[in-house]
Order: C-alpha cells, then structure tokens, then sequence
C-alpha cells in the first residue's frame, strides 16, 4: 500500500531526527559533568564561586533532559505499566502503544506547547536575564525548552501511533488471510 509506506517513511524520519537530537545533546552530560567538577575545585580548592557556571549547570540539565526525552521515548527507556505490556501479544502492545500516544502523550503535549507560548513569548519580549546580576543573559533562550520538548515528544507520539497503526492493520490483514 503506497499510503501506508508514506506514513512509514514519514515515521522513519520523525525517529531519524529525534536520535540525531538525542545523540547530539547526549554530550551535554559530559558537558555537565565537567562543568559541575569545575564548580567544584573552584569553589572548594580555590574560594571562587561562580553563578554563571552553577546556571550553566541547570541549563545543561534542561537541554539534555527536554531535548532528549523523545529519543528516550523512541528508544523505549521511559516508564511505562510493565503489568499490561511486557508479556502482551505484539497486537495488543501495538493498542497500549496507539491509545498511548493518541489519548495521553498528544493532548497533554498539545496542552504544555500551548500553555507555554505565552509564557515563552513574554520572556522574548523582554529578553530576560537571571534574576542574579552576574548569571545567564539569556533565560528566554532556556524557556525555549518547553514547547521544543512538546514538539519534540508529540513527534515521536505520531511516529509511535504511525507504528502501532501499521502493526494493527498488519494483524487485521493477516488475520484476514489466514481465516481464508
């Protein structure tokens, strides 16, 4: 069915450019790592303390947990009710998986990415800085985050229902066939 290759395709490439987000901001850990280990000598071996690099800090946390969460998602690493789906059929982990996606990640993400544009707007609008003198100029940047990790994971949301929709109409088919 070339309809139902297109959906595949375009599932193909949501996963494709979530894992290059994913892999891309996975060097943000080491990035943290480091960071936090030079918080630490300079505070503790020399007496300097620096809030430009503590907020650094909270803000490579943020891009490396908001801007990875759907290549989580794809990779299957988040939490899921293992009691209805670790020794489910593939047929029905297809259905937890579609009414997953369609009846909780997709509205929920529509209602964050919503919810948080005005709040994101009015932060661009004034360009806003730490509230600390000597922190990051640029939080709008950071608030960024939050309706780009609802993009992101309500992409991986179709790609997932995309999935679970062909998976059943697979089942259907073949279960069609073999009762013949």
């Amino acid at each position: 069915m070339p309809g139902a290759s297109r959906t595949i395709a375009l599932a193909e490439c949501i996963d494709r450019f979530n894992a290059a987000i994913g892999r891309v901001v996975a060097w943000a850990a080491l990035f943290v790592v480091l960071l936090q280990f030079a918080v630490v000598v300079l505070r503790y071996a020399f007496g300097i303390g620096s809030i430009w690099l503590s907020e650094s800090i909270l803000y490579g946390n943020a891009v490396m947990f908001m801007l990875a969460a759907a290549w989580t998602l794809q990779q299957g690493g988040h939490v899921r009710v293992d009691v209805f789906y670790a020794d489910a059929s593939p047929r029905r982990k297809a259905l937890i998986d579609l009414a997953g996606a369609v009846l909780l990640l997709l509205p929920f993400m529509l209602a964050l990415a919503l919810l948080s544009l005005p709040y994101v707007a009015r932060s661009w609008a004034i360009l806003e800085r730490s509230r600390e003198t000597s922190g990051l100029p640029a939080v709008f940047l950071f608030k960024t985050l939050i309706p780009l990790f609802a993009l992101l994971l309500a992409l991986q949301g179709v790609s997932q229902a995309i999935r679970a929709a062909e998976v059943l109409r697979l089942s259907r088919r073949e279960g069609q066939h073999g009762s013949r």
